[in-house]
Formats: structure tokens, sequence, C-alpha cells
């Protein structure tokens, strides 16, 4: 069935029509009066066969069966992730949304009087278009749109809905989708509306950069809702769905266009977020129909359409859905889901796979694996620059994981603190190049002074004793020293070796306990304390 839904025949246009006939009803004359006649029997039947394939994909009405893909095979809707690399940020992003909370189907049947879902109707390609008004004018395609009188509302209370109140208008025949947001009908006929968007569902075509759609982040809705016609009546889920989070940034990632947040924070998802449920995930315990959604969810994914509850899925109301087993899906939660990079998805994509920052103590070595994606090439070369001043060096690659093209492991030691931006680069055999860059944060360690077990020393007695302390970085080092005993503070000699050594005279009396306390800085504000107590005798 999946593959009966990507390559389903269209209509041929007039013209094609005209000249198929035009060739049976000559190919007839040819063969005299019985053969024209079965000749001409079988032209017609070729025609209504032809015709018949997009006849059932125009099914008109609300909430009609749509037995045919919303948009090309190689729509990133409906482009398979579950081989694609993971994003290098991908834990950081499910840590950030609410990981612990259920999945919810955001579509069903009817709660409180109102229809659980997005609802569409599917019109002929002669529905009256009427007049409509934006007021994000600016980032809405004009109208008129082609919507019924009748067209579904989304929401609860009818004409008087509140929230979204969503309506999706299919021109099957002429394969267009009419999608606008806070839709509102007009005493006269027309519509007043948040925005609206009209997408060529025989194009691959994005939204200019920057505008919105009916959603926040400038996607079609109806190519990612859950419709009972493809899940229970066809059994295949062979496209993402669209889901929302709480919170994300000011950021899209392909093929979403638009932001809708003021935050920053770099692990809050952005918008056009693609994720999938993990491989391992065992679906066999739930019920049939969330077994097909589930297997959906790990060949094709969700992504992040709007802001709203967390994990809530995207899906179309009908009367024929199981509330109850679709309330099954509360045994997926967030952390089950993993996030895929979506660069993978763009055509002929070529990129290096790392993370934006990274953070290492100084002395010590930092190490990261990366790898790579090459939709084109098969032949690659790679360097890395460590931003140590020695350039570009040489760097081997090895097999790629899932989803990659190849890998590659990278290792520096910095002998003291600062910021670095290591740089890898990979080219393939098209002289292409892909780079990526990490931003290494390399902390200061503080010295560590080993001033040695307390003791005990006779009145009067020269105490002596090295001392050492410990520090991986490449700094300047001062040191000073108080015995506890009322005399002032000393500074330390300190050996290049990281030794030094006290000699101190105790005065009495007996019993008296005096405090030693070392110190050891280093250039970059790094501070290391030692104490041991003298007892005198």
């Amino acid at each position: 069935m999946e593959a009966d839904r990507r390559q389903a025949p269209r209509a041929l246009p007039f013209a094609a029509r005209g000249a198929a006939c035009a060739q049976a009803w000559a190919t007839a004359l040819a063969h005299g009066r019985v053969a024209a006649l079965a000749c001409v029997l079988a032209a017609a039947l070729l025609l209504v066969a032809v015709e018949a394939a997009p006849a059932r994909a125009a099914a008109y009405g609300d909430g009609a069966a749509i037995p045919f893909l919303l948009l090309p095979a190689d729509n990133p809707w409906n482009t398979p992730v579950d081989t694609l690399p993971l994003d290098q940020n991908s834990s950081g992003y499910i840590a950030h949304m609410n990981p612990a909370t259920s999945l919810h189907p955001d579509f069903g049947t009817v709660w409180e009087g109102a229809r659980i879902g997005i609802p569409y109707v599917v019109v002929p390609g002669t529905q009256p278009k009427v007049p409509i008004s934006f007021y994000y004018s600016d980032e809405s395609d004009p109208g008129p749109y082609p919507i019924p009188p009748n067209a579904p509302v989304e929401g609860a209370g009818g004409p008087n809905a509140d929230g979204d109140r969503h309506v999706l208008v299919l021109d099957a025949d002429n394969q267009k989708l009419y999608e606008v947001y806070d839709a509102h009908k007009q005493a006269d006929g027309s519509w007043r509306a948040g925005s609206g968007a009209v997408f060529d569902l025989t194009s691959n075509a994005l939204r200019p950069q920057g505008w919105t759609s009916a959603d926040a982040a400038g996607l079609p809705i109806l190519p990612g809702l859950a419709r009972y016609d493809e899940i229970v009546g066809e059994g295949v889920l062979d496209h993402a769905l669209r889901f929302t989070v709480a919170d994300t940034q000011r950021a899209y990632v392909y093929p979403a266009t638009h932001f809708a947040s003021s935050s920053t924070n770099a692990d809050l998802p952005p918008m056009g977020l693609r994720v999938r449920l993990k491989a391992d995930f065992d679906i066999s315990g739930f019920p049939p129909v969330v077994q097909t959604i589930l297997k959906g969810l790990k060949k094709y994914g969700m992504m992040v359409a709007d802001n709203g509850s967390d994990w809530y899925v995207g899906g179309a109301p009908d009367s024929r859905w199981n509330d109850e087993a679709l309330h099954a899906l509360d045994g997926v939660t967030g952390r089950d889901f993993e996030v895929v990079d979506s660069r993978a998805l763009q055509s002929g994509a070529f990129f290096v796979s790392l993370p934006a920052t990274a953070t290492v103590r100084e002395g010590e070595r930092w190490t990261r694996v990366g790898g790579f994606f090459d939709g084109a090439g098969a032949v690659w070369t790679a360097t890395v620059d460590y931003a140590g001043g020695a350039g570009d060096e040489p760097l081997a690659l090895a097999a790629g994981g899932e989803g990659q093209s190849g890998a590659f492991s990278l290792g520096q030691t910095w002998p003291d603190d600062g910021r670095h931006a290591v740089r890898v680069a990979v080219t393939d055999e098209l002289a292409r190049t892909a780079t990526a860059t990490v931003a290494v944060t390399v902390r200061n360690v503080a010295p560590k002074v080993a001033g040695g077990p307390d003791l005990r020393v006779r009145a009067g007695a020269r105490l002596t004793r090295t001392c050492a302390f410990r520090d991986p970085g490449a700094d300047v080092w001062k040191g000073w020293v108080t015995y506890g005993d009322g005399t002032a503070r000393q500074a330390l000699r300190l050996g290049a070796d990281k030794t030094f050594r006290l000699s101190h005279r105790f005065a009495g009396p007996r019993g008296r306990r005096c405090n030693v306390t070392l110190c050891v800085t280093d250039g970059d504000g790094g501070r290391g304390i030692d104490r041991f107590a003298v007892t005198v005798r």
C-alpha cells in the first residue's frame, strides 16, 4: 500500500485525453466495423482506467480519505530518517523537552463536545474562492481561497471556537493546499484570519525564509497529521507527524522557515527539529493502531511545528478513532526519542558533525569522535587545525557509524587555559568541502599544595621540611606561608620542579599548637592551600 500511495497516477490533461481518443478512433477505422467497435471500447476503457486512479483521490468533504501521498515522495515530510545521523546535541535537546512526559494524541473522536484534532476539508477544483484578509498579511499568501461556507474550524464551539482555529482546505484536483490560522467567517461570506499559506503539493518549495504559515514553524499542517484513513484504513504511516513543545529557541532548522521564541538557549529545540523513536523501542505490547503509529515514528519521526503542550502529536479528528487505544501512546515518553541531524534531509547535503562547544581542563587530553555526511561524494580527505599554531594537519578517516559517510577522532592537550577554535575540514572527490568548528574552552586548574602531615617539635628547634605543589598548566606561580605563631607571612621560593623549602623556629611554651598555612597561586587566579599543625613539646 505504501508503494501505491507514493506512485499514485494523476489524470491526463484534456489535450492528452483528446489525442488518445483521436488515436483510438483512427485505429478503429483502420480495422473495420467490428474491430472499430472493439478498439473504441478498449480506448474508452483505457481512458476510464486513467481517470479512475486519480478520481479515487478526489473524494470530497469534511475529513474525506486522501489515498495519495501529500507532497512529493522526496519531500522532507515523506523522507525516512531511520538511517540518518543523529544531531550532535540530541541528548541536550531531549533533556530540555521534558523527557519524562508521555506522548499525547492530540486527535481522536470528541471531547467535551468538540472534535479532537485539526479538521480538514477536501474540495474539488471547481470550489468557488472567497475573499480573505490577514492581520499578518506580510507573511501570508493573498486570497481568494476556496473555503466552503461550512468549512470545519478547529476548536470547541463551532463558529465561536477559541484556540488556534485552523482551517485546512485541500483542492485535490489541482493538488493545492490552503491553510489558515485563526480563521473567522464574516457575514458577507469572506474570511478574516491571522495568517494563511498556499502549498503546491507537487513541489518541494519552502516558504520564504523568516515567513510563518498557518503553523508557527512555517510548515504545512495537513501533511503532518495522523489520519484515520491511512493509519487504520491502509495500515501505514508513511510520513512524519507534527508535534508541539512548551519551550523553543529563537531559531529554525530545515525545512522550517520561522521561529516563535525570544530565547537564545541553544539546548532548546528550534522549530523544525526532527525526532525519531529509537529503533530498539519495543512496540509489541501496544494496540495495532498504535503499533502502526510507532512504526511510522521509527521510520519518519516527527517535527516540532509549534509552541504548545509538550509531546502533543497532531492528527485529524474522526468518529472512527478508538480513543482508548490511542491513549496507549501514554506508554511512550520523550526520552524514547532521539534527534536527527536535519541537514541530512537536504538534497546533496554535505556536512561535518561536531558539537558547537566543548570544555576540558588544562593539561588534560581533549578527545572527541566526530563524523560527516555526504549525499553525493564517495572518496574523502580531511584536515584539522587545533588552533595551537601548527595550522592544518592531516586527519585520518574511518568508516562511519549509523547514517554517517565517515568518522574521525580528535585529540589535543593544551598547556594553559584559554579558548580554541578547532576546525575540521572534509573534502570529497567532487572538490566540495564541508567544515565544522568546535569552540573548546580550556579551564584553568588551580595549584594543589602538599604540605605534609602534622608534627611535633621541641621548643626553639628549627623545623625544616620540603613541600611541593602540582599544577598541569603552563603558569607563573607565587607562594606564601604563615606559621601560625604570630610571625609575619613569608614569601615562598618556588623551584622549577614545583617544590619549596620551609625553615622556622617555634618558641614555647610546651603544648603550644601552631597551624601552618601554605598557599600557591597561579597567574590565572587559581589558588591552592594546604595546612598542617605543629605542636611544641
